[in-house]
């Protein structure tokens, strides 16, 4: 089956490209062995090089690179110029950290001398999803490469010029051939990858059920895994929370790249004293978000990037409502060209309902009335998911406690959760587990070896 690339904002077909067969994969798979082993023995000073080269290009083709995302799966041209430049700040962060985080740990012990070395484990296969079609393999591939691994690439198969393009950057700054590959290959062929022997670990982000898949072949073959899974982030407000400030933030949380992000806010929380002062604030802005062609940078909201994920949303929405849940606004696909959807909000979500247990992945906000404090943490941690949470309160002091009762992967008081170079980021439960991005995420790949010298 090919690689199809549509617009959809148009439902036009941009670019196809065919899968590779089998012997077509394992070739790829063995040069990208072979070209980790020469990509190792390179000094941090060259590694560096090329990913500061690589984020100068992004810098000054940010526009074209922009465009492409937009076009090829559909959010704000604005939102995609942003998503390019924090690949670039991936790249400069690893460019001039990583050879300190590599760094080798002396350690005292009954030893003359004795530390912990860390060396690549080889090459790492990356499957990548559509919905930050950069970002998402900047994130993984920039700490990978600094480590001395080298990265073969599945992306979504909606998004193959994305996957292209980002190939060809790499090439472009000076990468050695097949130290960063892109693999055409189909969803099916991910369990060949995995139990290659040119394949040393396994890096994922999507969903739970791919998790789930990918963790089982990954450890019948006894190869590393991290998987970043989804998410149905609490955003809870309580009764002192900056009212502006909160909803300012829920609306950038939810509706940023038409709510398709695993640690956009999902449930928002709400304690009695504040929940219909909340609820009508929210109401009034996202009524007024502005819904269209993503390449205009006046739209606020693009389409979402298939039909399917439209038409699975709706029934989500329609399940809810028809288990109680109220339609404050939206809920309907918008009557126009291409796989647009209103922003919404449901209000009187409960634990009969649909939306209260699953993920829902568009511009839906859904709204859930907690008795008290106690009962919005209970409520927060009654999910399956564990990626992200966020609490809203002018006592910090009080908010960091009860920070610690979160199930999460991270927590932020009074912010919008975002993953940063800087941080950790991963979730625990059906969420994921391991941790990308910062030091953490860089050493996931590595081999930690124990050098004990008498």
């Amino acid at each position: 089956m090919p690689h199809t690339s549509h617009n959809p904002t148009t439902n036009q077909i941009l670019q196809t490209h065919a899968s590779w067969d089998t012997p077509r994969l394992e070739q790829a798979l063995e040069k990208t062995h072979r070209a980790q082993q020469a990509w190792a023995q390179t000094p941090f000073t060259q590694r560096a090089k090329v990913l500061r080269d690589v984020a100068l290009h992004l810098h000054a083709r940010r526009d074209r690179y922009a465009t492409l995302i937009t076009q090829e799966m559909g959010k704000p041209l604005r939102e995609s110029r942003a998503e390019v430049e924090k690949c670039a700040s991936v790249c400069d962060y690893y460019a001039q950290h990583g050879e300190e985080f590599m760094r080798a740990e002396l350690v005292e012990s009954d030893a003359g001398k004795s530390y912990i070395a860390h060396h690549p484990l080889g090459v790492v296969f990356a499957i990548m999803p559509w919905n930050f079609p950069f970002w998402q393999v900047f994130r993984a591939t920039a700490p990978a490469l600094m480590a001395g691994n080298t990265v073969a690439l599945k992306h979504a198969p909606n998004v193959p010029q994305c996957a292209l393009a980002i190939e060809a950057i790499f090439r472009e700054c000076g990468l050695m051939e097949y130290v960063f590959t892109t693999l055409m290959i189909e969803v099916e062929q991910a369990a060949d990858a995995i139990a290659s022997p040119h394949v040393h670990a396994v890096t994922l982000t999507g969903s739970e059920t791919a998790g789930r898949k990918v963790a089982a072949c990954a450890g019948q073959h006894l190869k590393k895994c991290v998987l970043e899974l989804g998410g149905s982030d609490p955003f809870i407000v309580l009764h002192d929370a900056d009212m502006e400030l909160a909803v300012n933030m829920a609306m950038a949380s939810r509706f940023m790249n038409c709510g398709q992000s695993c640690i956009a806010a999902k449930r928002f929380i709400v304690v009695p004293q504040i929940a219909d002062e909340f609820l009508l604030r929210f109401k009034t802005r996202v009524e007024a978000l502005r819904l269209g062609d993503p390449l205009d940078d006046a739209t606020q909201i693009g389409p979402m990037a298939r039909l399917d994920l439209r038409d699975a949303l709706h029934r989500q929405v329609t399940d809810s409502i028809a288990q109680g849940a109220v339609a404050v606004t939206g809920c309907k696909p918008a009557q126009r060209e291409g796989f647009f959807y209103q922003p919404s909000i449901l209000d009187r979500v409960t634990a009969s309902t649909c939306a209260w247990h699953e993920e829902l992945f568009g511009p839906v906000a859904i709204i859930i009335r907690a008795a008290d404090e106690q009962d919005a943490l209970r409520i927060a941690n009654e999910t399956r998911f564990g990626l992200g949470s966020s609490i809203w309160s002018r006592d910090t002091v009080r908010a960091e406690r009860l920070a610690t009762q979160i199930h999460a992967g991270c927590i932020f008081i009074n912010g919008m959760v975002k993953s940063d170079p800087r941080l950790p980021f991963g979730g625990v439960k059906a969420s994921g587990y391991g941790r990308e991005l910062s030091r953490l995420g860089m050493l996931e790949f590595v081999n930690a070896k124990t050098v004990w010298i008498r």
